[in-house]
């Protein structure tokens, strides 16, 4: 049986450190227009209130940069996710920053919280820092730290203030599930800029990581079946795609472009055999921004790869 898919927009840009990304989702459907396509006419698209005027707003919390209204964003898409998999639908999340991810894993646990999300997070960037860690205090940095409910206090560097705290731990607590998953149901692709405090839980944790070096030795078919049998003990399979882990030469487009990631033919097919498994759940792309680019060339490449893994989940099979 094919399950129907719905689009979630979600255009906030709170996370970032750079403005711009919350226009990623537009850019995408400026591309799906230029290619001719009907993908958005062709899918339901829900969009998620944002709470992007606080940019207006002057930063009060140093180490974690407009954490009250991120809450307020992940709560929301905690529930539309929660809504969308309870209906009989795949969410597609396209997002602006990571940190909406916050938000995508809690409404996961919350339609099935006596089942295990396992998580394929394809990124340069191990968005394992806390309020205690982070080096910029961008909530983009976070999401994986706070859906597995770890502070790191092993590596603290910070002292947040008493309400940063409060609303890190409503963060973490979302859907009343701490924690959403466990180091064990996490996989990274394409894993290359990461800090010290990261690398220690990636290290202490054993969790499963695909350089590109290693995708380039066995060639993505191969990185997928293992990332795929990596986390067969998991019910549904959550695959979370930043654009950033393509290779800095044509992820332009994006705030935090990185050298050495997948090209867009490995990213497009490392999405397309990851699409095949019965378990997939949520696919998300994130991190788009057009300011930053030249030509809208990385929403072009980004939406490629999203038709690769919207068709894939279309087939019945």
């Amino acid at each position: 049986m094919i399950k129907p898919i719905k689009i979630i927009s979600v255009r906030s840009e709170l996370g970032a450190g750079t403005r711009g990304a919350s226009m990623g989702v537009d850019a995408i459907k400026i591309a799906a227009l230029d290619f001719g396509s009907p993908f958005f006419k062709r899918h339901k698209v829900t969009d998620i209130p944002d709470e992007n005027h606080r940019l207006l707003e002057p930063v009060v919390h140093d180490y974690a940069k407009r954490i009250k209204s991120i809450h307020i964003l992940c709560e929301r898409i905690s529930k539309e996710i929660q809504k969308t998999v309870k209906e009989g639908s795949i969410p597609i999340v396209l997002a602006g920053d990571h940190s909406s991810a916050i938000g995508t894993i809690a409404g996961l646990r919350m339609a099935a919280p006596d089942k295990k999300v396992g998580v394929i997070w394809i990124d340069a960037h191990a968005d394992l820092h806390s309020p205690y860690t982070t080096p910029s205090g961008n909530m983009h940095g976070m999401p994986i730290a706070c859906s597995l409910g770890e502070d790191n206090m092993d590596k603290v560097q910070n002292k947040p203030d008493d309400e940063t705290m409060e609303y890190w731990e409503r963060l973490k607590t979302i859907g009343n599930i701490v924690p959403k998953i466990n180091y064990s149901d996490l996989v990274y692709i394409a894993l290359r800029d990461f800090e010290p405090a990261e690398d220690h839980l990636i290290k202490k944790n054993k969790v499963r990581v695909f350089t590109v070096p290693e995708i380039r030795k066995k060639a993505v078919e191969r990185i997928a079946i293992e990332s795929l049998n990596y986390l067969d003990h998991c019910d549904y399979i959550y695959v979370s795609f930043d654009v950033d882990s393509m290779d800095s030469r044509i992820s332009a487009g994006t705030g935090t472009p990185v050298p050495n990631g997948l090209t867009e033919k490995e990213a497009g097919n490392l999405v397309y055999y990851l699409m095949r498994s019965k378990k997939i759940a949520c696919f998300e792309m994130v991190e788009i921004n057009p300011t930053l680019d030249r030509e809208n060339l990385m929403a072009e490449n980004a939406f490629e790869i999203l038709s690769k893994a919207t068709n894939q989940l279309s087939h019945d099979l």
